[in-house]
């Protein structure tokens, strides 16, 4: 059952996702002196980029640049947060937009919670979590994850045992079992769509083995063990927690393949495969780290020259193309892989303690069913505009970040900038063209 909120929003802007791109989008157009809302689905703002180690090439840490943005956000006074809430509708209309929003029951007052976490502590019913790729586990009631904003607990009615624990822990009478997802809708001139993406399944190559074996792991995994606040404090194989002697990584395993339907090049897989080895390499210094791959993509400012030392560094570079990973000795994994630069192709099995795969980008948020916004044949938001890409089809709706395809965080960051920049244009177009219009009724009536 949804309830229906009295109270409706008037905004200036709504963000779709409050990721890197997002906040980045919502900063600019609020120190402008526009009213912004961002509509988050999660129940923390900070999108992937919060859950990584460090970034390439500069290998800076990652949560030491979003968390001042989400906290810069989170303060700013023309920014509203909307987190742990869905996106029902965009209706454009002459005024303006209609977005419709579901705000899912987080079973805590918002108002009330402190953030002490003593609801958590006291849950005896844990899950695995979802934002340490599964390697750690939650309780059923308790705030995302460390630097989280807000500080909020949220609590998981599929797992919450309704045992009292967490209700007689509370010292602001917070709890509320009975709470219920509401809908509200918000008004609007403009919407930015900067919803991110998703990666493809790990399972989408059966002959991968990601099904049978624990070690064939994603990269957001490996940023998750990398991650000096990770669920292990140091890389070890999810299997049998061993430290791997031997890592491999898989390039274009979920891109550039037709028969999976992810045609297209994901753009930040080899950079971030150097990043996560290259890290590796540091954890892990006795460890070989070999890069199966097909074409390096280092197409950035920088990018080439880091590239070349992650090859000086030691780490095998192999230019082939692996054809299937089979289990062996229950943990282990023996890769096939037809090396491409030899004299004669030939197809070699190399065996590896851990295989990484680079699973494909694709979108986080398909809104064809409730959208007048036009989706392209990949299924990112189309932006027809060659010399605006940040315009959709829809005048007043505008794209950010990989919502619009996939782009690593520098180009995210830029084209958020430029996405608040062209929204501010059509803002200050619309009040222009109202002034105007009120100008010319005073007139009439005079």
């Amino acid at each position: 059952m949804i309830a229906t909120a009295d109270n409706e929003r008037h905004k200036d802007a709504v963000i779709i996702g409050g990721g890197i791109a997002g906040l980045q989008s919502a900063l600019d157009l609020a120190d402008q002196g526009y009213k912004v809302a961002v509509v988050e689905r999660q129940a923390s703002i900070g999108g992937r980029m919060i859950s990584l180690s460090k970034v390439y090439p500069t290998l800076d840490c990652a949560s030491c640049i979003t968390t001042p943005k989400m906290s810069a956000a989170a303060h700013h006074e023309n920014i509203e947060l909307l987190t742990y809430t869905e996106v029902d509708s965009i209706t454009p209309g002459p005024n303006g937009h209609t977005v419709v929003v579901t705000r899912k029951a987080t079973h805590v007052n918002a108002d009330k919670c402190i953030g002490c976490r003593l609801c958590e502590y006291a849950c005896d019913t844990e899950y695995p979590d979802d934002f340490e790729q599964g390697l750690g586990s939650v309780r059923a009631i308790s705030v995302a994850f460390t630097n989280a904003i807000p500080q909020k607990a949220v609590l998981d009615a599929d797992y919450c045992l309704a045992c009292g624990l967490c209700l007689r822990a509370c010292p602001t009478d917070a709890i509320e079992f009975d709470q219920q997802p509401r809908q509200e809708t918000i008004h609007a001139d403009v919407v930015i769509v900067a919803s991110g993406f998703q990666l493809n399944a790990l399972t989408i190559k059966p002959q991968y083995s990601a099904a049978q074996n624990q070690n064939v792991i994603s990269p957001l995994t490996l940023e998750r063990l990398l991650a000096p606040h990770g669920p292990y404090g140091r890389v070890l194989r999810p299997s049998d927690g061993k430290i791997p002697e031997s890592i491999a990584f898989v390039q274009c395993a979920g891109s550039r393949d037709q028969s999976i339907g992810v045609p297209y090049c994901s753009r930040v897989c080899c950079m971030y495969a150097i990043k996560q080895a290259m890290l590796l390499s540091g954890s892990l210094p006795t460890a070989d780290i070999t890069i199966y791959y097909m074409d390096i993509r280092a197409f950035g400012k920088g990018y080439e020259q880091f590239y070349q030392n992650a090859k000086a560094m030691g780490i095998n570079f192999v230019r082939g193309k692996v054809s299937k990973i089979d289990s062996v000795d229950k943990d282990d994994l023996l890769v096939h892989v037809e090396y491409t630069e030899e004299p004669q192709d030939c197809v070699r099995k190399q065996r590896h303690d851990m295989v990484v795969l680079a699973q494909g980008m694709i979108p986080q948020w398909n809104p064809t069913s409730f959208s007048p916004v036009q989706i392209g044949s990949d299924g990112f938001v189309a932006t027809p505009d060659s010399v605006s890409p940040c315009t959709t089809n829809v005048p007043g709706i505008f794209v950010a970040g990989a919502a619009a395809g996939p782009k690593d965080i520098v180009d995210s960051i830029a084209e958020a900038g430029a996405a608040a920049m062209e929204a501010g244009r059509y803002l200050s177009k619309r009040a222009h063209l109202d002034h105007t219009a009120r100008t010319v009724a005073l007139e009439l009536i005079a």
